[in-house]
């Protein structure tokens, strides 16, 4: 089996709810603190995905839609 870093990303909500967010990795232990500032938080339209997608095939799917020009960024 081939392994794949992934990394998640847990946002709360003032109203009690959660999202968790799974992609490739965008920080590290390599990186000070200072090197890992956000400046800027985008969200892709929710979509239907195949249940049995690879992770592979969901980053191919979302990097489709913001790539594409009928797709929007919230």
């Amino acid at each position: 089996m081939t392994m794949q870093a992934v990394q998640m990303v847990i946002i709360d909500l003032e109203d009690g709810s959660r999202g968790v967010f799974i992609g490739a990795p965008i920080t590290s232990d390599k990186f000070a603190e200072k090197d890992c500032t956000v400046e800027q938080v985008w969200f892709t339209n929710v979509q239907m995905i195949p249940t049995k997608a690879t992770f592979e095939q969901v980053v191919q799917i979302a990097l489709a839609q913001v790539e594409s020009a009928n797709g929007t960024l919230q």
